[in-house]
C-alpha cells in the first residue's frame, strides 16, 4: 500500500517576507559561521571546477553553470540543517552537516535524483541551443557574446532564456521548501514536493519576490566570485526560514 499523498497547511505571506527571511538567515550565519562559510567555500570551489572544465566550451559552460544553480536547493541541505538546529536551541557542528543526507533518508536521495535529472536535461538542451546557434563551441568570451548573446538574430538567445526560465520556475516550485521539509518532518517526497508547489502557488507575489532576490544575489555572487562564500550560506539559511514561515508542519511527525 502506498502512503497517502497529503500536503501540510500553507500560511499566507506578505511582500516583506523575503526580506525578513534574509535578515533571519544573516543571524543564523553569524551564529554558526564555520559550517555556514564552509558551504560557501565548497560552492566556490565547485564553480571554479566547472569553469576550468568548461573553459573554451561556452555551449557547455553556460548550461553547466545554470544547471549547477538548479541543484542549489539540494546542495544547500546542510545549511537548512544548521538553521533547523539553531531554531531548536542547539549548537550545530560540521558533523551535523555531513550527516544531513543520512537524516533525510531515501526521500532526500530520490528528490536529489529528480533535481539532478532536471539539471542534466537542462545542460543538454542548453548545449543544443547554443551549438545550433553559434556552430562553434570554442572561441573566446567575446566571440561567444557576439555570436550568441548579442547576435543579429536574437531568437536563439531568447529561446535559451525562455527554456531556462521554465526549468528555473519548475525547480523553484519543487525545491522552495521541499528539502527543508524532508529534513524537518517524517514525510515522503510527494508530500514535500506538493507542499512546496502549493506554498508557491498560494503566495505568488511573495514567492515571486523571493525568487527574484535569490536570482539577484546569485548573480552578485557570481560577478564578485568571492561573494559566493557569504551569499550561498545567507540564501541557504533564508530558505529554511522561508519554509518555517510558509508551511505549518506542526501536525506532522518531526524527524529526529
Amino acid at each position: 500500500m502506498t502512503d497517502p499523498v497529503i500536503t501540510a497547511p500553507v500560511r499566507p505571506l506578505d511582500n516583506a517576507s523575503a526580506l525578513r527571511w534574509l535578515a533571519l538567515g544573516w543571524q543564523d550565519l553569524v551564529r554558526a559561521p564555520l559550517p555556514s562559510l564552509l558551504h560557501g567555500l565548497v560552492f566556490l570551489a565547485a564553480g571554479a571546477a566547472i569553469a576550468a572544465i568548461g573553459w573554451g566550451r561556452h555551449d557547455l559552460l553556460a548550461g553547466a553553470f545554470s544547471g549547477f544553480l538548479l541543484l542549489a536547493p539540494m546542495l544547500s541541505a546542510g545549511l537548512y540543517e544548521v538553521s533547523r538546529r539553531l531554531a531548536r536551541g542547539e549548537r550545530p557542528t560540521v558533523a551535523d552537516v555531513l550527516a544531513v543526507w543520512v537524516r533525510g533518508g531515501p526521500c532526500m536521495v530520490r528528490l536529489g535524483i529528480l533535481l539532478a535529472l532536471l539539471g542534466t536535461l537542462w545542460v543538454g538542451l542548453s548545449m543544443l541551443i547554443v551549438s545550433a546557434s553559434t556552430g562553434n563551441p570554442g572561441g573566446g568570451v567575446g566571440q561567444f557574446l557576439r555570436g550568441f548573446v548579442l547576435a543579429s538574430d536574437p531568437l536563439p538567445f531568447l529561446l535559451w532564456l525562455a527554456a531556462g526560465g521554465v526549468f528555473a520556475a519548475l525547480v523553484f516550485a519543487i525545491g522552495a521548501v521541499a528539502v527543508p521539509m524532508l529534513l524537518d518532518r517524517e514525510v515522503n517526497m510527494r508530500t514535500a514536493v506538493l507542499t512546496s508547489v502549493r506554498a508557491v502557488g498560494e503566495n505568488p507575489a511573495a514567492m515571486g519576490l523571493w525568487a527574484a532576490l535569490v536570482m539577484l544575489l546569485t548573480l552578485v555572487g557570481l560577478a564578485t566570485v568571492v561573494g559566493l562564500v557569504v551569499l550561498v550560506p545567507l540564501l541557504g539559511h533564508a530558505t529554511w526560514h522561508a519554509y518555517s514561515d510558509s508551511v505549518d508542519a506542526a501536525s506532522l511527525p518531526p524527524r529526529y
